[in-house]
This record gives C-alpha cells, sequence and structure tokens, in this order.
C-alpha cells in the first residue's frame, strides 16, 4: 500500500503551485549561499581576493543572509505545499499568497543588491533603515525588516484560514500556532536600545527562539507530514512525538536561550540551564524517526513472513534527505552545540572558529537537509509520480552536500581547536594572541580544508540541481513505459 495520501490527489492545487514558485527562488538563493561562502572562505586564506570589490564582510553578510533567506522561502513553500493534503482544501486566499510571494522577492531581490553594490553607509538613521541595521544574523534595512513581517503575516492568514475551514488534524494545528511564533518572535530583533546588553538579550530572541526554537518545531512538523507522505507511517505516532517536541520547547527552547547570555551580564545561574536545556531540542525529533522507522520495518518483516507486500516507499530521494535531518540535527545541533556551549567550556570557545563549526553543521543538519527532501516530494507531485526513485544523480547529491558540510564542520572544529590551546589558554586572548594565532600552520591549513570542502559541498549543489531539473521528466518517462 502507498502512502495515505495519494501524490496525485491535489492535481492542479494552487497552493501547491504556489509552493513550487518558492522552492525554485530558494535552490537560486541555495546557491548564492554557497558561492558567498566560497568567496569568504578564499578570503581568509589570500585576504586581499576580491578586496574593495567584494570585501569579506559583505561575503559573509550576504552568504549568511542568503541562507536565511532561502530556508525562509523553502519553508513558506512547504506549508503550502502540505496545506491541501492535512486540511484538505486549498489555500482560500492565494492572490493574497501571490502578491506575497512577489513582494518578498522583489525586496530579497533590492536588498541583495544593495549588500552587493552599496555595502555600508554613514551609520546614521538613513542607513539604518535603507542600507544595513548592523546587527549580525539580521542585517537586512529596516524597511526590509517590516517587509518581511508583513508578508509572513500575509503567509500565516492564508494559513490559519484554510486550516480553520478545513480538516485540524494534529500536525496542522502544530503548525499553525507554531507558524505565529515565527512571525511575532522577528519582531523583537526589529527594535533598538541604546544599552549594548539590553539590545544583545533582544537580538537573541531572533537568533535563539525564531530559528533554534520555532524552528525546530517547525520542521518537527514537516518530518511528521512527510513520514506519514512517503511511507505511510501511523499519525498516532508521529503527532505524538510532535506534540512532545513542543512541550519540550518550553524547556528546551525558552530555558535553552540561557547559553546565549554567557557573556551579557545576566545572572550566573544562566549559564547551567542555558548549557543544559539546549541540548535536548533534537531529542524529539530523532525519536520520532526512530519509532516510526522501527515500526515500518516491525511491518515490513511480518508482510515479508505472510507472504505479502508491505508498505512501500513512495520517495527514495526525499526519505534520504530526511533521514539524514534526523541525525543531522541530532550531531549538529545537539553534539556540536552542546560541547562548545557549557560555560567552562565557553569561556574559551566563544568567538572562535568552533562556533562556525557548530552554525555550518546545525544549519544543514536540522534545517537544509528536510527542506531538500520537501523538494523532491514537491517534484514527485509536479509530474504525477507514484513511486520516485534515487538516480546516480541524486545519491551523488547527497554524498557530496552531506560529505562537504560534515568536512568543513570537521576542518573549522580544528581551526577552533587550535585557537582555543594557543589564542585563548596559553597566550591570553588578546590582540596579539588572535593574529598569532590565525597564522600558525594548523589554522591556516584547517581553513584550506574547509575551502576544499566547500568546493565539494557546491559540485554537490550542481548535482542536486541537475537531479531536481531532470528527475521529474526521467521518472515520468518510465511510469509511463511501465
Amino acid at each position: 500500500m502507498l502512502a495515505s495520501i495519494k501524490t496525485n490527489e491535489f492535481k492542479g492545487s494552487q497552493s501547491k503551485a504556489l509552493a513550487m514558485m518558492y522552492f525554485r527562488v530558494a535552490i537560486i538563493l541555495f546557491g548564492a549561499q554557497l558561492l558567498f561562502g566560497l568567496i569568504a572562505a578564499i578570503q581568509f586564506l589570500v585576504p586581499g581576493f576580491l578586496f574593495e570589490l567584494l570585501d569579506f564582510s559583505v561575503a559573509r553578510t550576504v552568504h549568511i543572509n542568503a541562507l536565511v533567506v532561502w530556508m525562509l522561502y523553502a519553508m513558506i513553500g512547504s506549508v503550502y505545499f502540505m496545506l491541501a493534503d492535512e486540511t484538505g482544501e486549498d489555500g482560500v486566499h492565494m492572490l493574497l499568497g501571490k502578491i506575497g510571494f512577489w513582494v518578498l522577492t522583489l525586496a530579497v531581490t533590492i536588498v541583495v543588491l544593495v549588500f552587493i553594490f552599496v555595502q555600508v553607509g554613514a551609520g546614521t538613521e538613513a542607513s539604518i533603515w535603507f542600507i544595513n541595521e548592523g546587527r549580525e544574523y539580521i542585517e537586512a534595512p529596516r524597511w526590509a525588516d517590516i517587509g518581511i513581517v508583513v508578508v509572513v503575516l500575509i503567509f500565516y492568514w492564508n494559513v490559519f484560514a484554510t486550516y480553520m475551514k478545513g480538516r485540524q488534524t494534529g500536525i496542522m494545528t502544530v503548525m499553525v500556532a507554531d507558524l505565529l511564533a515565527l512571525a511575532g518572535l522577528y519582531v523583537a530583533g526589529m527594535f533598538f536600545t541604546d544599552n549594548i546588553s539590553m539590545d544583545q538579550f533582544w537580538w537573541w530572541w531572533v537568533i535563539h527562539l525564531w530559528v533554534e526554537a520555532t524552528w525546530e518545531v517547525f520542521v518537527g512538523a514537516l518530518a511528521a507530514y512527510a513520514l506519514i507522505k512517503i511511507i505511510g507511517a501511523k499519525r498516532e505516532i508521529v503527532e505524538m512525538w510532535l506534540w512532545i517536541e513542543v512541550l519540550m520547547l518550553f524547556g528546551s527552547g525558552i530555558l535553552g536561550m540561557g547559553h546565549h547570555y554567557f557573556w551579557i551580564g545576566t545572572p550566573e545561574y544562566w549559564w547551567e540551564i542555558g548549557a543544559l536545556f539546549s541540548a535536548l531540542e533534537p531529542v524529539p525529533l530523532v525519536a520520532m524517526f526512530v519509532h516510526v522507522l522501527y515500526d515500518w520495518g516491525k511491518e515490513q518483516g511480518i508482510a515479508k513472513a505472510e507472504g505479502r507486500q508491505g508498505s512501500v516507499m513512495n520517495n527514495g530521494p526525499a526519505m534520504a534527505w530526511i533521514v539524514t535531518n534526523a541525525f543531522g540535527n541530532f550531531l549538529g545541533a545537539g553534539i556540536w552545540g552542546f560541547f562548545h556551549t557549557l560555560p567552562q567550556v565557553n569561556i574559551y570557545t566563544h568567538g572562535t572558529q568552533f562556533t562556525a563549526a557548530h552554525g555550518h553543521l546545525a544549519f544543514f543538519g536540522a534545517y537544509a537537509t528536510i527542506l531538500i527532501g520537501m523538494m523532491y516530494m514537491s517534484i514527485q507531485y509536479a509530474y504525477g509520480i507514484d513511486r520516485l526513485k534515487a538516480t546516480f544523480k541524486s545519491k551523488m547529491a547527497i554524498f557530496m552536500i552531506t560529505f562537504g558540510v560534515l568536512g568543513m564542520g570537521i576542518a573549522l572544529t580544528i581551526a577552533g581547536y587550535e585557537q582555543v590551546l594557543v589564542e585563548r589558554a596559553e597566550l591570553g586572548g588578546g590582540w596579539n594572541a588572535f593574529f598569532m594565532a590565525q597564522e600558525l600552520p594548523w589554522y591556516i591549513q584547517a581553513q584550506m580544508w574547509r575551502a576544499i570542502m566547500g568546493v565539494v559541498t557546491f559540485v554537490g549543489f550542481i548535482y542536486l540541481v541537475w537531479d531536481l531539473l531532470t528527475l521529474g521528466k526521467q521518472a515520468k518517462k518510465a511510469q509511463a513505459a511501465a
């Protein structure tokens, strides 16, 4: 038996068509993120590379913001894709949804062009509004900030109205509640205070509760939906673990935010609280996958023993990326996050390449993997394919991207270890120590390997795009022949 909801049940769905539009822009921005990341990696080794044409600070800004925005596009696309299947209704305000898409795309295009060609301003109120707000990771100018919130609210209203009109599953109930937090928490990073500690406090609300808490629950909802669609997982199992994920949000998400408070003057008890609870974030997601895959394998064994066919995995590439998500989330967000946020360790690792290693592994493992899996599900829908099998390009894409990002994470961890050992523990962490540590062979070799692994990742991305562009036609042709 195939998954409980047929692939083509909502053929011609407006919400799914809009999802495809979001996925197309997401993959373009994903490529831009990797390209500017490669440029920044080269500038670590050759500081004069593109100097005064595309400085490191600008390449890094575009690299990080492209990451956040392509994931936002893919997230919105994923929700529109699952909306009709989960509610039984197509989007009820699709004209508004399309307007929101074009407004967001125009705004993102303008912001990227300003980052690249204007780059910096005079540090006045006008610069904050039209060039760069100056907050790391959320540098978009104020007008774009407001536009993002408006677009996300339009998107939220569309999803909420469809949810209220149609079937109200546990997955969509969690998704609707989470999307309200997704839109609301971004606002915390839009106002400015003169006190740097207070300003950083609110900024971390965006970085942690927006990205690390609400996004984690979002990923859980997507994983639950995908497992039902691809292998026919039992809804009661995935929704049970999804509700556990929501319950843990109040501990692992909110209390776990304390691991960011180490350097901004908050009470010392936040150190241990933050370090402990932040490590628990990925646990329910991993448990969901283990439980579902165990039950699925057990059912397959029973079916085989009884001489009948069990449930069929109807999308091999998507399943591969979603399984990678479960364990990549645990590795990058959980293990790599935990071992450098304990206060006794973080006093040495803070601001080193340990943070970059954690960031690369966590964003890839926790978010990029499942969003790519959703793109493969959209290919299956777009071409009306009952069973999508992995090709050589599919396998090369997931292997090279995963191997490349893991290699970057290990290289950056080695660079961070060198910084901790030499710059912090041995030389005391001053400016002189900072520059001396970056000239030692370990650090330079680690950054060289980071750049090499970046090239491997980019080649994997080329395979991914090639596969997404050709897989549907090939599978459709094979299905027709069969």
